[in-house]
């Protein structure tokens, strides 16, 4: 399953914790501002929790913008050298957004969030979410939409692609209900063994 890096600008929003992004999938980036002497014990316990997957990135000189700078910076260069895997901006700044729309003409898999817990594959991920199912769904739609003319032709390798998909973290009786969940709102019409499409034209 491709890598999700997640950039945090620290100085925009401030999580409580990273514990959405303790599955292996996920690598974390929190930029510090140049003024901003510490952060909670919760939030720095779940970092340290990531291990090498997690780490800090302190802005030692102020300045206007600063901070989107480095970020920026550090998005071109894990970008170049995983342009396959999936870029997340954890920020409210409406200010990345031209950035994020550049760097999708040039297919590269990114998109800002208000929150961590606005990534639909950290919803789909965690076992607690009480829209577990609806996330996982859209986290499915959005990854055959992308696929394409690839997308799985029979129900067992759909099943499979789904599994995978969610880094094979799913009981045999989730990945049976997303099956049916998919059917149910016509996104997949089963015939046999064989599966054809009806995705929305917005995915």
């Amino acid at each position: 399953m491709k890598i999700n890096h997640v950039l945090v600008d620290y100085e925009n929003v401030q999580p409580p914790n990273l514990y959405a992004l303790q599955d292996p999938i996920f690598r974390a980036m929190v930029f510090i501002g140049c003024n901003q002497s510490k952060v909670p014990f919760e939030f720095a316990d779940s970092l340290q929790q990531m291990g090498d997957r997690g780490r800090y990135i302190k802005i030692e000189n102020c300045g206007s913008n600063s901070l989107d700078f480095h970020l920026a910076f550090y998005i071109g260069q894990l970008s170049q050298a995983s342009p396959d895997h999936y870029f997340h901006i954890i920020s409210k700044d409406t200010g990345y957004d031209p950035l994020v729309k550049h760097l999708k003409t040039k297919q590269i898999l990114i998109q800002r969030h208000p929150a961590i817990t606005d990534i639909p594959l950290a919803k789909a991920l965690a076992p607690e979410s009480p829209d577990s199912t609806e996330e996982r769904i859209k986290v499915i739609i959005e990854d055959l939409s992308r696929r394409g003319n690839s997308r799985p032709r029979t129900v067992t390798t759909l099943s499979n692609s789904i599994h995978t998909l969610f880094a094979k973290k799913l009981a045999p009786r989730d990945l049976d209900l997303l099956m049916k969940h998919l059917e149910k709102q016509g996104s997949i019409v089963v015939n046999d063994s064989k599966v054809t499409y009806r995705l929305p034209a917005s995915a």
